[in-house]
């Protein structure tokens, strides 16, 4: 299998018992060795007490973006560490498309960036994640 495959491959088995993503209404947009771009919209439940989007759910999309990035090797990878500035606040309706993009993979550890925009193309948070390697495989060994 090519390396674009393997990241396919790896995504469908991943996507396939992701439920917390598929409840909150993500889409994979697009997948590729080391990057990922999942989108989501808005819903009233999302919504805090200032009637804006609450920051847990752009975290969680972002997050989202990161695991997909990270497992696209088929190899299993977990989040070690991540943190999240937000930059702009979201209204209810607002669609929002989470980039994610290796930045570093060496030996068991991986940076990741991450970037939520709106439709305008808005920068609304900016999201790092360091990711861990752990035991096992999306795919089947052939």
């Amino acid at each position: 299998m090519t390396p674009q495959q393997i990241a396919e491959a790896s995504a469908a088995a991943m996507w396939n018992d992701d439920s917390a993503s598929q409840r909150l209404g993500m889409k994979l947009d697009r997948i590729a060795p080391g990057e990922a771009v999942l989108s989501m919209t808005i819903t009233e439940q999302m919504t805090n007490g200032h009637g804006m989007c609450h920051g847990g759910y752009i975290f969680t999309l972002a997050d989202s973006a990161f695991a997909f990035a990270c497992n696209s090797y088929n190899q299993r990878v977990v989040a070690q560490h991540c943190a999240v500035s937000y930059l702009e606040p979201v209204e209810r309706g607002t669609r929002l498309t989470a980039h994610a993009r290796e930045v570093s993979r060496r030996g068991r550890s991986g940076i990741y960036d991450v970037r939520v925009t709106n439709e305008a193309g808005t920068i609304v948070a900016e999201f790092r994640g360091h990711s861990r390697v752990i035991p096992g495989t999306h795919l089947r060994e052939e």
